[in-house]
């Protein structure tokens, strides 16, 4: 007796689920710009350019530290000798613009049993000097407004306008970028496409000179040479 099969209309449903499932992933091929995880092929690479340029700008961080007794006494000692400090760097030749009030500070000072035994006033006045030449001398003009008082804080050397240098890093970083990128194709056995994107990462700016002091006249200042860098991320496409 011939056998007789029954298809029921769930298992034609199934069977046409599971083929339109297979069809689907049939005509799903790899068009070059996805991989089988589904996400997009490509060479990423970070490189940096540098040049080297030479400082033209130096601030100076200088602090006026006075204590006392009394906090109000402490305060007003403080308030001379600072002001004469800022009208000596005037008198020298910097714009008031170049001269910023940078930190105030009264704080309690105490003994060895935890009793306050009087006032330390800080001041801190940031310059700006455009020309370094001229620099040491200005410092110790300041020393000398401000006598014992007086405190160098922090010296930082800068190039007023980079432009042009960080032009040149910024090229040098794409290059060195496309480089390193064709030597990973390379490698990979791959074609290297067109880019996809390119981000400029943020670089921190140049690094302080620590602050010093000599009792010398003039004070001697060297800017030396102060190195640009840009860093920049490149993605390109696989081919």
């Amino acid at each position: 007796m011939p056998t007789t099969r029954i298809v029921t209309t769930r298992t034609l449903s199934m069977a046409a689920i599971a083929a339109t499932i297979a069809l689907t992933a049939a005509g799903c091929g790899n068009d070059g710009a996805s991989g089988a995880d589904g996400r997009a092929h490509g060479i990423t690479t970070q490189a940096t350019g540098k040049v080297a340029g030479t400082p033209d700008t130096l601030t100076v961080v200088l602090g006026v530290q006075t204590k006392g007794a009394e906090a109000n006494a402490t305060l007003a000692a403080n308030a001379e000798k600072a002001t004469a400090l800022i009208d000596t760097l005037k008198a020298k030749g910097l714009d008031a613009k170049d001269i910023a009030t940078s930190g105030l500070s009264v704080q309690p000072t105490y003994g060895p049993s935890g009793v306050i035994t009087g006032y330390q006033v800080d001041n801190q006045v940031t310059a700006t000097v455009h020309d370094i030449g001229r620099s040491g001398e200005l410092i110790d003009a300041a020393a000398a407004a401000a006598g014992d008082a007086v405190r160098v804080r922090d010296t930082t050397f800068s190039i007023a306008d980079d432009g042009e240098l960080r032009a040149q890093a910024r090229e040098r970083a794409v290059r060195q970028a496309q480089a390193q990128a064709g030597q990973i194709a390379s490698a990979a056995g791959v074609g290297l496409g067109a880019v996809r994107s390119i981000t400029e990462v943020p670089a921190s700016g140049p690094a302080p000179m620590p602050g010093v002091f000599a009792d010398r006249v003039p004070t001697p200042i060297q800017p030396g040479s102060q190195e640009l860098s840009v860093t920049v991320e490149v993605v390109y496409d696989v081919d």
